[in-house]
């Protein structure tokens, strides 16, 4: 009987393991199914607020076209870069989505351009995917964690964290400092939605103060990649250099338990100087050892603890 039991036991461990790994493979084929090649309708409103008196700002709504290209898959990290292809001459390096399984390494977002490590346990992150977003210079934006599901053939994924102001409003708004960001991933048939719940938040030392509840929706539809041909081909010139800066970045994060980005410095914005680099590198055929050296001292007046 005692041999039986053990069997038994056994069995069920090896069940549980091969469950844990058929999930693993799930959540990685729904992540990189994120990538691909879009167009992307950007569609945001206030929908309520606590103050009766608030003044509603106005919807918000744009589109592009989006490339969205794997440019790490390992087996619990996967790194997805997105360009915007304005026209047959114009690409704009756009955001950075890096997920990560069972992550306790998170960075969260204070205010005012400013992070703090978090303080994440293996429990905390047991069977989740951390979404770690970064802004077209690679700086962090937000990091948030959450499970994957796979119920009835849907794919999803939600997480909430905070988040700096969207760049939609950072410069125009000065009412608040914080975006809570309520995030939903769900897989399409063509493509996927990025679904939001977003609260708007004034951040002081007395608390955090709802201004306003935000409804946001980004749909990713899947169109033909002849649009990109372009796109790809100034990736292919530009993404040794663009890996040197993450690997700077990733030494700057890891170096400190807090710190400060500012977004302008010596009368120039942060992407625009990474940005004038990169073409500097490829004109004049820098090393890896030269990009990093450059990004790391280009990006000293930025930073602040």
């Amino acid at each position: 009987m005692k041999i039986l039991n053990l069997i038994l036991v056994l069995t069920g461990l090896v069940t549980l393991g091969a469950n844990a790994q058929d999930k693993l493979e799930q959540d990685r084929k729904a992540i990189k199914s994120l990538a691909g090649f879009y167009k992307v309708n950007f569609n945001y409103g206030e929908v309520t607020s606590p103050n009766p008196d608030y003044t509603f700002s106005k919807p918000y709504r744009s589109h592009g076209n989006e490339w969205a290209e794997i440019i790490v898959d390992e087996p619990k990290r996967i790194v997805i870069q997105h360009m915007l292809a304005i026209d047959d001459t114009t690409v704009i390096k756009h955001w950075r989505q890096d997920w990560t399984y069972e992550d306790t390494n998170i960075m969260l977002y204070t205010q005012d351009n400013a992070w703090k490590k978090g303080n994440l346990t293996a429990a905390d992150v047991k069977g989740k995917w951390t979404q770690k977003v970064y802004q077209v210079d690679d700086s962090p934006r937000y990091q948030g964690y959450g499970t994957w599901s796979h119920v009835g053939g849907h794919d999803s994924w939600s997480s909430e964290t905070d988040s700096p102001l969207p760049r939609r409003e950072s410069t125009v708004r000065k009412d608040y400092n914080v975006l809570n960001r309520g995030s939903r991933i769900t897989i399409t048939k063509d493509g996927w939605m990025f679904e939001q719940d977003n609260k708007k938040v004034l951040r002081t030392p007395e608390g955090d103060k709802v201004l306003a509840i935000e409804k946001g929706y980004e749909e990713f539809t899947k169109i033909d990649p002849k649009k990109f041909a372009y796109a790809q081909k100034w990736w292919n010139s530009q993404n040794g250099y663009w890996a040197d800066v993450r690997i700077v970045w990733a030494d700057v994060i890891g170096s400190s338990d807090t710190f400060k980005v500012k977004t302008m410095a010596n009368g120039k914005l942060l992407y625009e100087t990474l940005f004038t680099l990169g073409d500097q590198s490829i004109k004049e055929k820098w090393s890896a050892v030269q990009n990093q050296e450059k990004v790391k001292t280009a990006l000293q007046p930025y930073l602040s603890k």
